[in-house]
């Protein structure tokens, strides 16, 4: 990968694992002559692929003027800057933020995704986010906290769908979410999932429970941060005795890479 001038890149570093950072974003932290990286979220095992003389810098003591100032000064300096994000960059990551810093400048950027909790967390409870004739959507969202929601974006509001929830940033909150989603129709036997550090090697903590007891759950698990929570009508399904089959994979439904059989075809 060559590039003609200086250039600052946002790059997903996943949800935990270093592992679960893509290809793309492991080249560049390689050919990186300085990375920042939000060291309270991201594993400092991610810099095992930093060059020799690759200055590190990490930024959970800074704010957003100190970050934005120190990618400004680097680009100035050096070809390829590494800004290394939990996550992925688009989520909850303060990227337009830095970017329009950035652009002010006239510094070049790219963007390089990463695997978001949501997903990594689904995974490790080897769980099915979307079920066909359950819900095929997903929202991803967040409790209100000291950051306000727009309006119609309230918890209560979005829960009415009755569809997949993933909650970043709300496990301080469980009290909340469990009276959002009790106005917003869901029973006390709701199925939750909550992924401590999900991918983290060793650190990973599953705690499954219902929308009336996971608060305790997780209380008694001292889990008070680094935590997704999904709530889903999916959430069991592996164990369901029934499940509706995806129309893809069926023997009688035609596309353009398979021939449907005929239901005679089928039956013996």
């Amino acid at each position: 990968m060559t590039e003609s001038s200086n250039k600052v890149w946002f790059v997903g570093a996943g949800p935990g694992d270093p592992e679960l950072m893509t290809v793309r974003g492991q080249k560049l932290i390689s050919q990186a002559d300085a990375i920042l990286f939000a060291g309270s979220l991201v594993s400092e095992a991610a810099m095992r692929w930093a060059k020799p003389g690759c200055e590190i810098q990490d930024s959970k003591g800074m704010d957003l003027d100190a970050i934005n100032g120190w990618l400004i000064e680097r680009a100035r300096q050096f070809p390829t800057v590494v800004r290394l994000q939990t996550g992925d960059p688009g989520l909850y990551g303060a990227l337009i933020e830095m970017v329009q810093a950035l652009d002010k400048e006239s510094i070049e950027i790219g963007v390089v995704p990463g695997v978001s909790s949501a997903m990594a967390s689904a995974a490790a409870g080897v769980e099915s986010l979307t079920l066909p004739e359950i819900t095929q959507t997903v929202i991803l969202t967040r409790m209100q906290g000291r950051t306000p929601m727009p309006e119609g974006e309230s918890l209560a509001e979005l829960a009415q769908h009755h569809c997949t929830l993933c909650l970043f940033l709300s496990i301080t909150l469980l009290k909340k979410v469990q009276s959002e989603l009790y106005a917003a129709g869901w029973n006390e036997d709701a199925p939750v999932l909550v992924v401590y550090k999900a991918s983290w090697p060793g650190e990973e903590k599953i705690i499954r429970g219902t929308l009336a007891d996971i608060r305790e759950k997780c209380r008694a698990e001292k889990i008070n941060a680094q935590a997704m929570i999904i709530i889903s009508p999916t959430l069991g399904a592996r164990h369901w005795s029934e499940l509706k089959k995806s129309k893809l994979y069926d023997k009688t439904f035609s596309h353009r890479f398979r021939k449907a059989v005929t239901i005679d075809e089928v039956l013996p």
